[in-house]
């Protein structure tokens, strides 16, 4: 169940692992490194996996690694009892002196702010990941990825599989594609086990595309429906999954779909929260019937279904929505068709 009464509770539903999280941590061997720890999902999932750890009686190391411009961040992993290493991931050095450990989960990467500054983009999204299966060639990765490289598709279609063709659109996604080639370039060089962890779309209840519509609901506003459905996944659900995924590394490097089972009607979505709220509901665009979803129904055969499904995550954004809970003020673009963003 998802604690919606605080930032406190929330922050335990997102932290606090499964069974399953805790089997895995008895049979994980050696420390670990969390690299871009300082994101939206970094902090949670470090703290997942140390709780995971702790309960399996383990003793193994979990390490942060991020520029934390945010000191709060920081303060809290180490609260935690999470190791924190700032380094900027860029610097080839800094890297270099960054501890060697037998598992990393690589979260590093740039979205945002493409479309104005796509050397920078690139930059973070090949290069970094080019230094770090250097540097890490004797570990196992789990690099996460997006479902942005595939092509669009028809909702009659479904979504895409980890076979299909990747077709990104824009250069954010093709710099994503260019961080995927990156890991299984250096996956095949060195024998390095890896997985492409591609993960669209998670949500905690301070940001996320289920946020992203409920607010705009709340607030009034209306709701573009030019992208006629998503996929979504409860971030604790894909913490689970990320850190699972360490298992099922291999070489070359092997590719992961991650979401949720159900394909989700933004306009449906839109409708849910405007009778729950009691607000007219209003929106804009038009859809041509295309959409940017994934199947993982080969990360739900090896790892199972998530434990929050989509309408209890929705009805848990309702009520942290509604009682007046924080937002990151960082919305997902998910209507976004042309790649820009």
């Amino acid at each position: 169940m998802i604690r919606t009464d605080s930032d406190q509770h929330l922050n335990s539903s997102l932290t606090q692992p499964s069974e399953a999280d805790i089997a895995f941590a008895r049979r994980l061997a050696g420390d670990t490194v969390i690299l871009g720890a300082g994101g939206k999902m970094g902090p949670t999932l470090a703290q997942r996996l140390l709780h995971a750890l702790r309960s399996a009686d383990r003793k193994s190391r979990v390490i942060a690694v991020s520029r934390f411009q945010s000191s709060e961040a920081r303060r809290e992993l180490a609260d935690a009892g999470v190791e924190t290493i700032a380094c900027d991931l860029l610097d080839a050095d800094s890297v270099k002196a960054l501890p060697l450990v037998e598992n990393v989960l690589f979260l590093a990467g740039r979205k945002f702010g493409s479309a104005s500054d796509p050397e920078f983009t690139w930059a973070m999204n090949t290069v970094v990941p080019a230094q770090v299966a250097q540097h890490f060639r004797q570990s196992r990765i789990v690099a996460f990825s997006t479902g942005n490289v595939y092509p669009f598709v028809s909702l009659e279609q479904g979504g895409s599989v980890e076979s299909d063709a990747p077709a990104p659109l824009g250069e954010y996604a093709q710099s994503c594609l260019g961080r995927e080639r990156t890991f299984e370039f250096y996956s095949k060089k060195f024998k390095t086990p890896c997985l492409i962890f591609r993960l669209n779309y998670a949500v905690d209840l301070r940001y996320g595309v289920l946020v992203d519509i409920a607010r705009q609901v709340y607030e009034g506003q209306p709701v573009d429906i030019s992208v006629p459905a998503v996929n979504v996944l409860w971030q604790g659900d894909a913490n689970s999954y990320a850190m699972r995924s360490l298992e099922l590394c291999e070489s070359p490097a092997r590719i992961l779909n991650v979401t949720g089972p159900e394909t989700i009607p933004v306009r449906r979505t839109a409708e849910f929260f405007a009778h729950r709220f009691q607000r007219e509901l209003l929106v804009k665009g038009e859809s041509k019937g295309f959409a940017l979803l994934s199947n993982a129904g080969a990360c739900h055969a090896v790892l199972g279904y998530p434990a929050v499904s989509a309408y209890g995550l929705m009805e848990a954004v309702a009520r942290w929505v509604e009682s007046g809970g924080a937002s990151l003020n960082k919305a997902t673009k998910f209507q976004v068709m042309d790649g820009n963003f």
